[in-house]
């Protein structure tokens, strides 16, 4: 069941980014001393209610029986679209189809706020993420090194008209 995050929720939310990008940073060799603001590592719960309440942002999460599996959130931007953000599933949970119907949800929510097109970052260099995203009509647009990761960051884009 997906439904809107609460504050109380957020405590769950922070342990389920950790933990699914978690295995990310795992993977590709990322730790908080190379790549401290990589979401594993940046993501606290100060962070998660200033997206609620200073940005307003929409917050999900997937749950079954009350526990927080999943999660994403939106930022709005300016010209009809919108940034998501932290789109998780805990890693015992995943190849389920969560994360396909967390991401049609947000496409739903999006299109809601008004929202034409949907941009995201994500970690170039994790191929299988790439193409998940390409399989739900995400265009890659480009990419871009930063001082502050180890890695090359992938700006993808959807329409949602």
């Amino acid at each position: 069941m997906i439904r809107q995050v609460r504050e109380k929720d957020i405590d769950a939310c922070v342990q389920v980014i950790q933990e699914s990008f978690g295995t990310v940073a795992d993977a590709l060799g990322f730790t908080p001393q190379n790549a401290p603001r990589f979401t594993a590592f940046a993501t606290t719960a100060d962070r998660l209610k200033w997206h609620m309440y200073g940005e307003h942002r929409p917050m999900y999460a997937w749950c079954e029986d009350e526990k927080i599996i999943g999660y994403y959130s939106l930022l709005v931007l300016e010209h009809k679209e919108c940034e998501l953000n932290n789109l998780c599933v805990l890693p015992s949970c995943r190849h389920k189809g969560i994360g396909k119907r967390l991401i049609h949800h947000c496409f739903d929510v999006a299109r809601t706020l008004g929202c034409e097109k949907m941009k995201i970052g994500i970690v170039e260099e994790n191929k299988i993420l790439r193409k998940w995203y390409e399989s739900l009509g995400f265009l890659h647009t480009g990419t871009k090194k930063s001082a502050a990761f180890p890695f090359t960051i992938g700006s993808m884009e959807k329409n949602l008209k």
